[in-house]
């Protein structure tokens, strides 16, 4: 009997990437393929679904992490692999919290999806080592602490030092210390210029939690 699965993606690319997947061999079948994270639990919820292919950011700003948690919490038995072609390193650790069954990254595939589904759905829980690798002006992703992409995620989102500093329990000076030193490691010269190439670059994207 084949695994029946469900594809929430908002690119139609993606989901014909998949469907070829699945369609590749007789051990799954689609139940339908979603362009929303809004109404995957929904489908989960009918009954019929095995695994559930869930990609990060929509369109329509609803988070794939949030609903791949619903998910996990209302049906453990359903398996979730968690697809991003976003260098976020939030992601890979959020769905770690959240309690996903495996990760993938669209364009740095350093395993089939087809291997990655197959040994999720024997137990196995699939995970890369690391975010992939981008550059932000004169850095790496990897130069970069956890805390100062915490304080670069919230300044992408247009808060300021306080309301940075509120939000990561810590102090002000502390915050801007932070924002100097991403400044310095970039090169960039404004804040803004920061936020805004930070954003292009995917290695934070706003408003993800």
């Amino acid at each position: 009997m084949a695994y029946r699965v469900l594809i929430v993606d908002d690119q139609i690319v993606a989901r014909q990437l998949f469907q070829s997947i699945v369609a590749s061999t007789d051990r799954y079948e689609i139940v339908d393929m979603i362009d929303t994270a809004r109404i995957a639990d929904s489908y989960c919820a009918r009954g019929g679904v095995d695994l559930v292919i869930m990609d990060v950011v929509m369109n329509d700003g609803m988070s794939g992490l949030e609903a791949a948690e619903r998910i996990k919490q209302n049906y453990p038995h359903i398996k979730v692999i968690i697809v991003t072609s976003m260098p976020d390193a939030l992601f890979l650790r959020r769905a770690r919290e959240i309690g996903a069954d495996s990760f993938w990254y669209k364009e740095v595939q350093a395993r089939p999806m087809l291997e990655v589904m197959d040994r999720t759905m024997a137990g196995e829980h699939i995970w890369p080592c690391r975010a992939p690798r981008t550059k932000l002006g004169q850095a790496e992703s990897e130069d970069f602490t956890a805390r100062e992409l915490e304080v670069l995620r919230l300044l992408s989102e247009g808060l300021t030092d306080a309301e940075i500093a509120e939000k990561l329990f810590l102090g002000v000076t502390t915050v801007r210390y932070h924002v100097g030193n991403l400044m310095s490691k970039t090169g960039f010269s404004t804040r803004t210029e920061l936020a805004v190439h930070a954003v292009r670059s995917g290695i934070t994207v706003p408003g993800i939690q």
